[in-house]
């Protein structure tokens, strides 16, 4: 018993008397080891960190595109609506299109007529404005052959000759003018009183003469309606107040 004794406490002698250099050799392959299981375990929190905040900002881009796709999504409702009345329109316009291209038709033989029958009554009419009345209608007459003119353009300038023939009948007018007398060529004064009356009068007064519509023809005037005659002029240049006067006038039969 003592020698076992003896032994154990060498044992543990000899245990104790191991160096610290030798702990110190044992010790550091543990050391290492979780030194680089901590550096190991930091590297994948910032994996983990980059990843968390790749996440976040992920899903912020995700609820702003689910945000963007909302609003496209309205955006082309109302283009699918915008779309389909403009289609609607479309086919309005087509409609509209035929039928114009159906009036057009009508119309252009229509205006035609009209300048016929203007020209007709023109002929049959007093004299008056011959060469102006004349040019307005054959304008009229190109105008129709022009096919960069629009055919509501040509309606209403066929309308506004009308119109301006319609006026002669109610207004009073004196202009300058030429024309035969005895065989000569004359300068005179003409007085048109609506289409009541149609007067000539020579510049220095000496010859008068009125227009008989029934006879289509000329026929002189005496002096005693120089007076009346010169007033009326005046009258029509806006020279004086409008006025009573004794004019001649063809009555018809």
């Amino acid at each position: 018993m003592k020698l076992l004794a003896t032994g154990s406490a060498m044992v543990l002698a000899m245990a104790t008397a191991i160096p610290s250099s030798a702990q110190q050799q044992s010790l550091e392959p543990v050391v290492e080891a979780a030194s680089a299981i901590n550096q190991s375990a930091q590297k994948s929190q910032v994996t983990i960190d980059n990843i968390a905040d790749n996440m976040q900002e992920r899903v912020q881009q995700y609820q702003r595109v689910m945000k963007e796709i909302d609003g496209l999504k309205v955006y082309t409702r109302q283009l699918e609506a915008q779309i389909g009345s403009q289609e609607q329109e479309k086919a309005d316009l087509n409609a509209s299109i035929d039928e114009v291209s159906v009036v057009e038709r009508q119309v252009s033989p229509l205006m035609l007529r009209m300048i016929d029958a203007l020209q007709q009554f023109v002929d049959l009419d007093m004299p008056f404005l011959p060469q102006e009345r004349q040019q307005r209608i054959a304008g009229l007459r190109e105008l129709l052959e022009r096919a960069n003119v629009d055919v509501s353009e040509k309606f209403r300038r066929v309308l506004e000759a009308y119109e301006i023939e319609t006026d002669y009948g109610r207004t009073i007018e004196t202009y300058n003018g030429s024309m035969t007398i005895d065989g000569q060529e004359q300068d005179v004064d003409f007085l048109r009183i609506g289409r009541l009356t149609l007067i000539y009068k020579t510049r220095d007064g000496s010859e008068l003469g009125i227009w008989n519509q029934e006879k289509n023809a000329w026929h002189p005037l005496d002096d005693s309606y120089l007076s009346n005659i010169n007033t009326a002029m005046r009258i029509a240049k806006k020279q004086l107040a409008p006025d009573m006067l004794m004019m001649p006038v063809f009555a018809a039969q």
